[in-house]
């Protein structure tokens, strides 16, 4: 009853076939449509690109630039010598003009320093600072216009106070003094019409425009520590990497004694969290200030400020020991799963030593990566920035064609100057009305598209790559005098020759889930403002079922590569035969391919803890690499997660190789299952080994030995 079951619904057993002797040679090619379609969209998508090099300037983004949409700054413009942007009136940097179009409505001039006093026009035009406060005056401007003239035109700033540069912008030097704000020695302003006005006014747009450029602040700081650090960080990656090589190495001849001092060594690790967590914790004890709750601190850039809270410590604790039950209980619950997986990492370690060069292949998956991601980085910076300068009319007072386009070369003389006399056409920001603007938003979701599509081949193709080469190992009846001389090389040619097309049909369909989550992410933060509860709980729905299918879609995909690999059957076809033969194996999949993930995450936490840690204490002053110390940093966070998520991916590079080892010689092994019987005519392709911890107390043994007494 049960065969029948199997039969009906997870597909036949593979049979005896005595010719199958591994990875079949003789195959043609698969999926050529979608290997057409990949071909004619990366053609697309070279010819955006193109597109977007003509036109965008990434200098836009970078550079400010003034009410003339000219950048501030730049070597080969009239501005070179002139690095900061000046507001003539700060305070209408409040309005919500702001927020809609990024640019403040008032006049914007490139300077070569900020103001460093505090002076009216009115005052300086009748005194000896006058060739002072010419400078921050409109470039040309000449001084032969009336006051009331000058102001309305916009020629001069009615006042300019002293400034310091924030993002290469000028902004009000504001300070306290005994509970009163100021700015230099000012606690009031004049305003364009000679009004004097408290300075909390000027203090408040002030706040409000810093608020539009705080972000990019914050990335020019962290842009900075960068730039000091980068050398310490890649150090740190190289750390990582030797490590990681060291541990593979060590895994290939002492499997069994690494994935125990593995476990061993990340339960230590996770102990002595504990006890330096409880250490600060009873050391902040009574000191002033660390009582304080991370609710009533809030969030801080400066992450060294909560390391004096004993609440930080308290929530370190409590994770760690969380972390550290969980691990114990699991190591308790599936000790004998364990011996088992470390059965098969020690096979996968025998593969990887038969074919070493499969350590480096993930230097190509990476170097490919790279590619990819410059390529669509850049590609969606010049299509960003592809726009054209837009001016348009600004006016405080109420005009008919306030906010329209305009042309500041003909606007004085122009109509629109009569209906808003006192209005100014300035640049506004970077946008356009052609069929190329209007098509921007189109050409960054294709850009997204092809992002996700050739990152998902390159994963694809390693993945093909590397169960060709290790599915040679297995069905190599003497190891490894039958494996063929570069079988990681045939294995990549096979993959390229004969299946491009499947690759790119599993990673097409990927890509396609990929774009359905960032588009579900797009409209979730769209719809946050709007604070309709029952679309908020569809869009969580819909996230979490597209997040399910992305997630089973890659389980199903590796597996079908696997299949292809050894097969060379199409995509769809290679998904079918590896799922039903996963179902037909489903105790085995359930519980061992979970265990082998668990101890490789071990191993890589194992790693990315101890580069971590090292990390920690070199960029936090605690220690020094000879005479060399950790130099100064605005945020000294910035390098320590860069080299824990860089030691992870590198980590995860090394031990994907493992895994992807693992995952074959597990197919492998199913397959051998249903194929042989362990007898002289049909004997099994497993090692030794693996048949007498597999096979031990199942069904197949017992039919081995009767074979055997036969």
């Amino acid at each position: 009853m049960e065969d029948d079951r199997k039969d009906g619904v997870y597909g036949t057993p593979q049979k005896y076939d005595p010719t199958f002797k591994g990875p079949i040679y003789n195959r043609g090619c698969t999926d050529v449509i979608c290997c057409v379609l990949l071909f004619l969209a990366i053609v697309g998508y070279v010819a955006v690109g193109i597109i977007a090099w003509t036109h965008g300037d990434p200098r836009k983004v970078i550079y400010p630039t003034d009410s003339r949409g000219e950048f501030c700054g730049q070597k080969g413009t009239k501005n070179a010598n002139k690095p900061f942007l000046f507001y003539f009136n700060i305070v209408k940097c409040a309005s919500p003009l702001v927020l809609l179009e990024f640019q403040c409505p008032t006049p914007q001039i490139c300077v070569k320093q900020c103001p460093d006093r505090y002076l009216t026009f009115l005052k300086a035009r009748t005194s000896p600072d006058f060739d002072y406060y010419k400078q921050f005056c409109v470039p040309g401007f000449q001084n032969n216009k009336g006051l009331a003239e000058v102001l309305r035109d916009g020629d001069c700033p009615a006042v300019i106070t002293p400034s310091k540069p924030l993002a290469q912008r000028c902004f009000p030097a504001i300070h306290a003094n005994k509970g009163v704000l100021m700015v230099g020695n000012e606690t009031t302003y004049e305003d364009g019409n000679g009004t004097r006005k408290n300075i909390t006014e000027l203090v408040e747009g002030a706040k409000k425009a810093n608020m539009v450029l705080e972000a990019r602040q914050l990335a020019m700081q962290i842009f900075e520590d960068y730039t000091v650090s980068w050398y310490w960080i890649v150090i740190g990656l190289v750390i990582a990497m030797v490590l990681s090589l060291l541990f593979i190495i060590l895994l290939r001849f002492l499997a069994g004694i690494m994935v125990w001092v593995m476990i061993v060594m990340v339960i230590l690790v996770l102990g002595y969290g504990i006890f330096h967590c409880y250490m600060e914790y009873s050391r902040l004890r009574g000191e002033a200030g660390s009582d304080i709750s991370l609710v009533d601190l809030g969030f801080q850039t400066d992450l060294r400020v909560y390391l004096h809270l004993r609440q930080t410590w308290m929530a370190f604790m409590i994770i760690l020991s969380i972390l550290e039950v969980v691990i114990i209980l699991l190591l308790i619950f599936l000790r004998k799963r364990i011996l088992i997986a470390i059965a098969l990492i020690k096979e996968a370690s025998r593969a990887v030593g038969h074919v070493m060069c499969s350590m480096l292949y993930p230097l190509v998956t990476f170097f490919l990566l790279c590619l990819c991601i410059a390529y669509w980085a850049s590609t969606a910076v010049f299509l960003s920035t592809s726009n054209v300068a837009v001016y348009k009319i600004f006016d405080d007072t109420s005009c008919p064609l306030l906010g329209q386009t305009c042309n500041p070369e003909t606007f004085p003389s122009a109509n629109e100057s009569r209906l808003c006399p006192s209005g100014h056409c300035q640049f506004a920001f970077y946008g356009g009305e052609s069929a190329y603007h209007r098509a921007l938003l189109g050409l960054q979701f294709f850009n997204a598209f092809m992002f996700f599509w050739l990152s998902n081949f390159v994963l694809a193709l390693g993945q093909v790559t590397l169960a060709g080469a290790f599915a040679s190992y297995y069905w190599a009846l003497r190891k490894p005098e039958d494996m063929p001389a570069f079988p990681l090389f045939s294995a990549f040619g096979r993959a390229l020759r004969y299946h491009t097309g499947s690759l790119a049909f599993g990673s097409l369909i990927l890509a396609v889930v990929q774009i359905i989550r960032v588009t579900l992410e797009y409209l979730d933060q769209r719809l946050k403002a709007a604070q309709n509860k029952f679309a908020r709980f569809v869009m969580v729905c819909l996230k979490c079922c597209f997040w399910c299918l992305e997630k089973f879609i890659k389980f199903l995909n590796r597996n079908a590569y696997i299949m292809i690999a050894i097969y060379g059957t199409n995509f769809c076809t290679s998904a079918r035969n590896a799922f039903f033969l996963l179902m037909r194996n489903i105790i085995r999949v359930a519980v061992l391919d979970k265990v082998t993930d668990f101890l490789f995450l071990l191993g890589k936490l194992l790693i990315v803890g101890s580069v971590g840690i090292l990390a920690f204490f070199f960029f936090t002053h605690r220690i020094r690499v000879v005479q060399d110390t950790a130099p100064p940093l605005n945020y000294y966070w910035v390098p320590i997660l860069t080299v824990i998520i860089g030691s992870y991916m590198i980590a995860h590079g090394f031990f994907s190789v493992y895994g992807m080892c693992v995952d074959t010689l597990f197919l492998c092994f199913c397959e051998d299952l249903e194929r042989n019987d362990g007898s002289q005519e049909r004997p099994y392709f497993m090692s030794p080994e693996m048949r007498d911890i597999f096979l031990k107390g199942s069904p197949q043994e017992g039919k081995q030995e009767e074979v055997e007494e036969e």
